[in-house]
């Protein structure tokens, strides 16, 4: 067991210890338990925590077995993002089970011994401490820095400004290329219609999963806008070699929005088109232009 969700008892750290030492690689499961738990329950309705660090004893637990030296791989349940800070840059391995119910323990094992490739996807941004939320990835560009068409945060004095892990992040036992971005037509009116198309590619040895994802900016327009937005997702399966053409269509639906009079509309001007695999690792780039007719 190692130790509580909360608490100072440490009573169970040596046999943990002891258990890491003997055995090739050791899974450490943390975070958090539900609301009606007899130890203080954190999680559910009406069971706020001040941090969104891991509580009691835990991280100290972790330390202790990956201080023994064997590889160490963190499962984590919980049902607010973790700010893991120490864990993400020294724990290799990390799988983010949320609250997977009575059949968690059997999928967790079926992606550790390999038996699934993993292909989640963060749906929310994951913050290095409490004191940074709000934390997401459609920020206006006041609060983001370019640079090289990357987005570079300004750093807080201890610790960096940019996310744990940014939105739509995820990982898989194989890897995956895109190329061939297709942006049809180059101008549209605003009642127009840009098809999005690009070739992804499973380079890895592995079948698996990717998850395509479309992010738009409208460049100039008369209220700020995001610096980017995710209009379209799609989850392409691949066998290692295999190569699909993914197909995204933006209309009046993805392209408006509400102006200073709260009309919704589709501006004129340039719109960028970003495609990638999370907001962050974006490996394609294009764009369009909306005219008046």
């Amino acid at each position: 067991k190692g130790c509580d969700v909360f608490g100072e008892d440490r009573s169970g750290f040596s046999g943990a210890i002891q258990a890491a030492r003997t055995a090739d690689l050791s899974i450490v499961i943390l975070g958090e338990n539900w609301r009606y738990s007899p130890n203080k329950g954190s999680n559910g309705e009406g069971r706020d925590i001040a941090s969104l660090d891991l509580t009691g004893q835990q991280e100290d637990l972790l330390k202790a077995v990956y201080e023994t030296g064997k590889p160490v791989v963190l499962g984590l349940i919980n049902g607010r993002p973790l700010s893991v800070r120490w864990a993400a840059e020294k724990i290799p391995a990390i799988i983010e089970a949320w609250l997977p119910g009575e059949l968690g323990g059997h999928a967790l094992a079926d992606i550790l011994f390999g038996d699934v490739n993993p292909s989640g996807r963060l749906s929310i941004t994951v913050p290095r401490h409490v004191g940074q939320l709000p934390s997401f990835y459609n920020m206006k560009p006041s609060k983001a820095h370019w640079a090289d068409g990357k987005i570079k945060y300004r750093d807080y004095v201890d610790m960096p400004g940019s996310p744990l892990w940014p939105f739509g992040y995820g990982l898989s036992y194989t890897k995956f290329e895109y190329g061939d971005l297709r942006v049809s037509p180059e101008v549209i009116g605003p009642a127009g219609v840009v098809r999005v198309s690009a070739d992804i590619t499973n380079t890895g040895e592995r079948e698996g999963k990717e998850v395509v994802q479309l992010h738009i900016q409208g460049v100039v327009s008369s209220v700020t806008r995001p610096i980017e937005e995710l209009k379209g997702f799609q989850k392409v399966a691949l066998r290692p070699g295999e190569r699909k053409t993914v197909e995204f269509t933006l209309g009046f639906d993805e392209l408006s929005f509400l102006n200073r009079h709260l009309d919704r509309v589709v501006e004129p001007g340039v719109f960028r088109v970003m495609v990638g695999s999370s907001c962050q690792d974006i490996r394609l780039s294009g764009s369009f232009e909306v005219r008046e007719r």
